[in-house]
């Protein structure tokens, strides 16, 4: 098996793979990739880090993150993916860069409606959920949004919090853009047992909240990118319904904590994390 190599990337060439690379995540025409090169060696030029990982000659993931207000001491993830098995390695990277300029936190968006991400992000990596935001970007032509409104859940993730190791057996990788938390308990006992709040686009129960006002939970789809493709009106319908747990939620002080293999967020007011 070759090994996997993480560096920075700073020539023309290089970055020029890597935004062919993000073209192919986001299935765009390869005359409009999402990041086009110039923009990433304007980012690089500027202080930022394109981070790519490669076995042998290929390349098989990628990050680019840039740094927030000088006070603030907060880098900014503006994408990254990777293949299964590479993300984590491609984000410790960014991580180790951040914190070797003096950051203390990472933030950066993703999908709500993609759980294996979801789970990747506050789960393998311990980051927490701290904002939904609604049509984010507006209107998207990609291959992967296209039909979609662009919602999007900021993540915090806290560089210095303690490391534990982490096995998911490949199960969870970060796809396309604290602490670890994989020791916890996914709370499925206690959620069964909390009452339906709200109907999912399924029929099925989208939402549980528990009697003490602690805990919300929202079940999400299989794979909404599969669902996009196949039935874009019911995958907007997954869109709204899952918006509107989201932003009640979060109006209450809800952050979101964490993600069940079976496709289930956690939310946690942060008074009782």
């Amino acid at each position: 098996m070759t090994a996997v190599s993480i560096r920075t990337v700073h020539d023309v060439a290089g970055l020029d793979a890597v935004s062919a690379y993000f073209g192919e995540v986001w299935r765009t025409p390869r005359t409009a990739p999402p990041y086009p090169a110039e923009v990433l060696h304007s980012l690089v030029h500027s202080g930022g880090a394109v981070h790519a990982a490669h076995e042998g000659d290929r390349l098989t993931g990628a990050a680019v993150a840039v740094f927030g207000a000088p006070a603030a001491k907060e880098a900014y993830s503006l994408v990254a993916a990777a293949e299964p098995g590479r993300g984590q390695l491609v984000k410790e990277a960014q991580r180790a860069w951040a914190l070797g300029l003096g950051a203390r936190t990472m933030r950066w968006t993703f999908d709500p409606l993609v759980a294996r991400n979801a789970r990747f992000n506050l789960v393998k990596l311990g980051a927490t959920a701290t904002e939904y935001l609604v049509d984010f970007y507006g209107p998207m032509t990609d291959g992967v949004n296209s039909g979609d409104e662009s919602d999007r859940l900021t993540v915090t993730w806290e560089l210095a919090a303690p490391r534990r190791p982490y096995d998911d057996g490949g199960r969870s990788d970060l796809s396309y853009d604290g602490g670890d938390r994989s020791h916890l308990s996914d709370g499925s006992g206690d959620r069964e047992a909390a009452p339906a709040t709200h109907r999912g686009p399924d029929g099925a129960t989208l939402a549980r909240r528990d009697l003490a006002g602690r805990r919300i939970w929202c079940r999400v789809p299989d794979d909404v990118v599969k669902l996009r493709a196949a039935d874009p009106v019911l995958a907007l319908r997954w869109r709204r319904a899952v918006r509107e747990v989201f932003t009640e939620a979060f109006g209450q002080g809800f952050l979101a904590t964490g993600m069940s293999r079976d496709g289930w967020y956690t939310l946690t007011r942060e008074d009782t994390e």
